[in-house]
């Protein structure tokens, strides 16, 4: 089975990417599979069942949904093995910016939007600059110099990655990003000792603990406070 993990910002697009490249992948008699990850509510799991694809949905409610995905990926992929599925698109929540869900030797995509800003490709951290695919979608709604300027930002903070532009409502460009997801040297087996391709936002303090009172005598662990002095 092949792992794929997707992210991205919040309605940047990823489900509908994903429903377009599957119904590509599905033309190849591939079996594929959705576990979808989202913090308070979703209901794009409906969207995967009315389409026939397989899908598991799992809500981090209060937790970072970063840390709920990787405590949950490791048995999610042995779902997908136990049912012989010959791809697992692992679809994040709409992540914050400084969130990094990919894994050391597992495809990694991350869908952008053309409607973001141009700045947004620097504002975005491992999530972005470590990606392997990174898509960029909405591109019928700017014009052709902004998608070939947002681009080159994403070029620029990325240079390693495959940029693609994918239309989410016709599905254009779907069938070429679909040709670079299946292959049989990438197939896992576990997930058990690999690693993140970047530390989690590293945070411990009593705000994460459930404290909500305001003021630094309620605050502990690890704390961070704004340089103020010119």
């Amino acid at each position: 089975m092949n792992l794929i993990t997707v992210s991205g910002p919040p309605s940047s697009g990823k489900t509908a990417v994903i429903l377009k490249t599957i119904e590509s992948l599905k033309k190849r008699n591939l079996k594929v599979a959705v576990a979808k990850f989202d913090c308070l509510y979703t209901d794009d799991d409906i969207l995967y069942k009315k389409a026939g694809i397989p899908v598991k949905k799992g809500l981090s409610g209060a937790l970072c949904p970063d840390h709920y995905f990787v405590s949950n990926v490791e048995e999610i992929t042995k779902w997908g093995l136990d049912n012989n599925f010959d791809i697992l698109i692992s679809e994040s929540a709409g992540l914050c910016n400084r969130c990094s869900p990919y894994i050391k030797g597992i495809k990694a995509i991350c869908v952008i939007d053309n409607l973001s800003g141009i700045n947004t490709p620097k504002k975005i951290g491992p999530m972005l600059k470590s990606a392997d695919i990174v898509v960029i979608t909405k591109g019928d709604i700017v014009s052709q110099a902004e998608r070939e300027v947002f681009a080159s930002r994403v070029n620029t903070v990325n240079p390693a990655a495959t940029i693609m532009h994918i239309n989410g409502l016709t599905g254009q460009g779907s069938f070429e990003l679909s040709t670079l997801l299946y292959s049989e040297e990438d197939h896992v087996d576990s997930l058990k000792g690999k690693e993140l391709r970047f530390p989690m936002p590293a945070a411990l303090c009593s705000y994460c603990l459930g404290e909500t009172r305001i003021g630094e005598s309620y605050q502990m662990g690890n704390v961070r406070k704004m340089k103020l002095d010119d």
